[in-house]
């Protein structure tokens, strides 16, 4: 019979968490079995989870399909109700083996009472330079547009020494650049100490790991930037100088309304220190369209923030309202501004990133191979070889030009 099948919506998280469910369904000796870990950050991510659901009860019409994740968590009798669907299994379940061993149709069990932060170790992941490590789990905060708290629970941090032990596994396993994940890992450490550590931690674990050639930063919550983390981008070389920003909005009344810690302020505050202190950095961000009450005049807060903090890879959603938030309740934009809104965001962010790579004309970048002729660079840009080199390899390239929004270069190695 055929090893289960993993099919990953959403987030780094829960990219990490497949590689996870992968080994704990081997364990449990599942076969023949179609795993959806889903995403619900919106609903076009669950209406992809149910398509594949779908999808893959009309190309394995005899394998058992198990649906988990976020929307699994949140919904799991909406997915249980699906005809294609055998079981259902939450987010804190997900992750153990005897979930899989059994034929309980729904385990899904209350994730908001969950405290602990349990470690689960990867001991490699096949055919990849990179690899995501899971620092923390949950979250304490509670914007006004997101559910995800309440698919993942409370803010739980895993210990230092679990997570030296899972990059020490990835890296006797040829991993070459782990980037440390979770729902929000600027708050690491708060839950046990009062205080965000996440400064704290990269800085032991490159002094720690000198074997680990890269290390990078999901998620940041510009807000929570501590003293130790500013230390880091400016001592060690090692940190990737590309930096990703839960932003959200340009303007400072959406921002109050979301409920979100920051201003605009706090933004170009934070690019402009780290770009004091580490010159090359570069900043993506994610942003929200057409979030309910949004004018014109604040969306173009928002075009303004990309220019005065020099974002440069955005990821772009149009706002979709989640069931029990308080922003669904708020007054609601049609959905066609708020496509129209973000297809302007996007194109500012085509126009800002394309203007980053033609600036790097010329530079001899060094560049994670990650299949033969691609890789990336340490500011995340994507790089296309003139010739192959081996998948998991840190060569030297000088770039050449670009091609739909991406480099070019000239292995020199």
């Amino acid at each position: 019979m055929n090893a289960p099948e993993v099919l990953t919506f959403g987030c780094r998280l829960n990219a990490f968490e497949s590689e996870v469910i992968r080994r704990r369904a081997a364990e449990a000796g599942l076969r023949d079995a179609v795993i959806v870990n889903s995403c619900a950050v919106t609903a076009e991510a669950e209406r992809q989870a149910r398509q594949a659901i779908r999808k893959a009860r009309r190309s394995r019409p005899t394998a058992r399909i198990i649906v988990t994740g976020c929307a699994a968590q949140l919904f799991p009798n909406r997915f249980a109700a699906m005809p294609e669907v055998d079981r259902v299994i939450g987010n804190r379940e997900k992750l153990r083996a005897a979930s899989y061993a059994g034929d309980t149709a729904l385990q899904v069990g209350d994730i908001m009472s969950v405290r602990e932060g349990a470690a689960h170790l990867v001991e490699g992941v096949a055919g990849r330079a990179r690899a995501f490590v899971q620092i923390q789990q949950g979250c304490d905060h509670r914007c006004t547009f997101c559910i995800i708290p309440f698919a993942r629970g409370p803010n739980r941090s895993l210990p230092e020494d679990e997570i030296r032990r899972q990059i020490r596994l990835l890296t006797a396993s040829g991993c070459r650049e782990v980037v440390l994940t979770g729902v929000d890992i600027t708050d690491y450490g708060r839950d046990a100490h009062g205080v965000p550590m996440l400064g704290r931690l990269v800085r032991s674990l490159l002094a720690q790991l000198p074997e680990l050639p890269r290390l990078r930063l999901s998620s940041l919550d510009p807000a929570e930037a501590d003293d130790e983390l500013m230390r880091a981008i400016a001592e060690e070389p090692r940190l990737m100088p590309h930096f990703h920003l839960s932003v959200q909005s340009g303007s400072a009344m959406i921002l109050k309304r979301m409920a979100r810690r920051h201003s605009p302020g706090d933004v170009t505050d934070f690019c402009e220190a780290v770009r004091r202190v580490r010159p090359d950095a570069v900043f993506g961000a994610d942003l929200i369209a057409g979030f309910p009450t949004e004018t014109e005049a604040m969306f173009a807060g928002t075009l303004e923030l990309i220019r005065e903090a020099g974002l440069t890879f955005l990821h772009v959603f149009p706002y979709s309202a989640r069931p029990g938030t308080p922003a669904a309740r708020m007054p609601q934009l049609p959905a066609a501004v708020r496509r129209e809104r973000a297809a302007v965001l996007r194109a500012a962010g085509d126009d800002r990133r394309d203007r980053f790579l033609r600036s790097r004309a010329g530079v001899v970048e060094r560049v994670l191979v990650e299949t033969g002729r691609t890789g990336r660079t340490e500011h995340f840009a994507r790089l296309n070889l003139d010739r192959p080199a081996r998948p998991g390899a840190l060569i030297r390239a000088r770039v050449t030009g670009t091609a739909s929004g991406r480099l070019t270069g000239h292995s020199l190695e």
